[in-house]
């Protein structure tokens, strides 16, 4: 059983370039703390990586993960989905972004998550919020500092 999990932010930058910094996929260890390492393993006729290998920190070790991308429903959304993971039994998630008031953007961030091994209840909701927390707060801090 996979968990889901919405959440929004408003960021000072537009639709464009909110996307535009979600979908540099290869630059995400440089603003997102728990990345450690992005390795574009195939890349679409624009050279964006369609499918990545992730090492990132996760319940106190480190995982690995691969996603595949989907670009094409840019800039309004950037999906992704888990091909292979230690840890992860099926993850699907998007960045969606609109327009909102002042020139800003409204970003959501959808994740579903399955792990392979069960987690306390209480670590689980934890992590999850720390995700969801960490997806949005360090997006709106680089679109904002890099606008």
């Amino acid at each position: 059983m996979s968990d889901h999990a919405t959440e929004q932010i408003v960021i000072a930058a537009s639709p464009q370039r909110c996307y535009e910094v979600a979908a540099d996929i290869e630059a995400y260890p440089t603003w997102i703390s728990d990345v450690k390492a992005v390795i574009a393993q195939e890349r679409d006729a624009e050279g964006r990586p369609v499918l990545a290998e992730f090492r990132a920190a996760a319940f106190g070790r480190s995982t690995t993960y691969t996603l595949r991308y989907d670009f094409t429903g840019g800039p309004a959304r950037l999906a992704w989905e888990l091909t292979e993971s230690d840890l992860v039994a099926s993850l699907e998630g998007t960045y969606t972004f609109e327009l909102a008031p002042g020139g800003a953007t409204t970003a959501t961030y959808d994740l579903s998550v399955a792990l392979k091994v069960p987690i306390p209840g209480f670590v689980k909701s934890r992590a999850e919020h720390r995700i969801r927390q960490t997806a949005l707060q360090e997006l709106k801090a680089r679109v904002e500092s890099t606008s």
